[in-house]
């Protein structure tokens, strides 16, 4: 069973351009929490996940903040950004070896219509998640509508 943990960034600031974009000091925090929630489930034995992230600057600060807590590297995509097509990161997916789980460090509206595209089938169908949450989701393959949502976490449950 594959497995793929969908991560929207902390909160950021607004500003223009978009891709600039920082997060606030409340996105650091949800950031690090949710990596102190990571951490402690590797600690317990589960797989260090393969780390990428959004070429945007809000998503690889909230990306850093994981891959310090989680000792793992991070690899940009530039082809997961807020309006990219979540079909094509689906079959970049079908692309990628079986083994450690793939973790997604990206925005809205893509998480949510990855995450819809792969559990409903449908992208319009996505879910909406808060800044920080992390959607887990496993499959036999990364294709429309054959995954199950296992868990969905965001910072406020953490508390």
């Amino acid at each position: 069973m594959n497995s793929l943990l969908i991560m929207r960034h902390g909160e950021a600031a607004p500003g223009f351009p978009d891709s600039q974009r920082l997060l606030t000091p409340r996105g650091e925090r949800e950031a690090a929490a949710m990596a102190r929630w990571l951490a402690a489930r590797i600690e317990e034995g589960e797989v260090r996940p393969i780390l990428y992230a959004s070429p945007y600057a809000r998503a690889q600060q909230t990306a850093e903040l994981i891959g310090k807590a989680l000792g793992c590297p991070l690899e940009t995509l530039e082809f997961i950004t807020p309006e990219d097509d979540p079909a094509a990161v689906a079959e970049w997916l079908l692309t990628q070896p079986e083994g450690a789980p793939i973790m997604l460090v990206s925005h809205m509206p893509l998480v949510g219509n990855l995450t819809g595209l792969l559990v409903e089938g449908r992208s319009e169908q996505g879910i909406g998640f808060a800044t920080a949450a992390i959607a887990e989701l496993e499959a036999e393959v990364w294709a429309a509508g054959c995954a199950r949502l296992k868990r969905f976490t965001q910072p406020s449950q953490l508390a």
